[in-house]
């Protein structure tokens, strides 16, 4: 489109260019970030347009995930924002993490993808560390998801047993575990193959499967299994 450079307003593109009108002829796919949250934000501020400050709102927060993360004094402290539009940013993106969730809790778990797209938008967001287990059925159905632990976490501190008790209370076949790097980087640590091996050795005592053990960064994840760490 144009140099997002240049102060263009909304109402100078063609109205077949037009963010809205370019969603309902061809899709929401065919728009770019920008444009779509161009869209909830209506309109611009003096100097720039819709799409301008919703690149600028992108550029300061890291992309979507990191608007997500973002605390709501935040968005709305950015100028042309304020807290209606805050609001409706901040529902948005809730809305499509919901929508994904039903989506995923309606079928089976699968893959580390599937299991790490029900947790991945709220992990990515979380500012401390966090260790959850998610509880399956023998269909591999989706149960529940319980946090464990929160806070700075190593291997002294986590004690397995904990990790299991839901999943015998609920009489779960098997549980994913995943916690959260908060700096972004989900490379597994000593400390999170050590507390793997651990958790795997006491799913056989329980005969509860251990399937996987994801690792959540900025919008990625790594699988502990598809990695063999901790696993053999």
């Amino acid at each position: 489109m144009n140099d997002e450079n240049t102060a263009y307003r909304i109402t100078d593109f063609a109205e077949s260019e037009r963010p809205r009108e370019r969603l309902a002829r061809l899709g929401p796919k065919s728009l770019s970030n920008a444009e779509l949250l161009a869209i909830l934000l209506r309109v611009g501020v003096k100097g720039e347009n819709a799409v301008q400050v919703a690149q600028r709102l992108l550029n300061t927060f890291g992309g979507i995930i990191g608007l997500h993360r973002a605390a709501f004094d935040e968005v709305c402290a950015q100028y042309g924002v304020g807290t209606a539009k805050a609001a409706q940013i901040k529902a948005a993106l809730e809305l499509g993490y919901r929508m994904k969730q039903e989506s995923i809790e309606r079928g089976s778990i699968h893959s580390p993808e599937e299991a790490a797209q029900l947790i991945l938008h709220e992990m990515s967001a979380l500012d401390q560390e966090e260790l959850w287990v998610m509880l399956l059925d023998t269909r591999n159905h989706f149960l529940m998801t319980e946090t464990i632990y929160r806070g700075s976490l190593n291997s002294s501190q986590v004690r397995v047993g904990e990790l299991f008790k839901s999943a015998v209370r609920r009489n779960a076949a098997s549980i994913i575990v995943a916690h959260n790097h908060p700096s972004g980087d989900p490379t597994p640590s000593p400390d999170d193959i050590a507390v793997t091996r651990a958790i795997v050795e006491a799913g056989k005592l329980l005969d509860i499967d251990v399937l996987d053990h994801l690792v959540i960064g900025s919008g990625n994840y790594v699988s502990l299994k598809e990695r063999g760490l901790g696993f053999g």
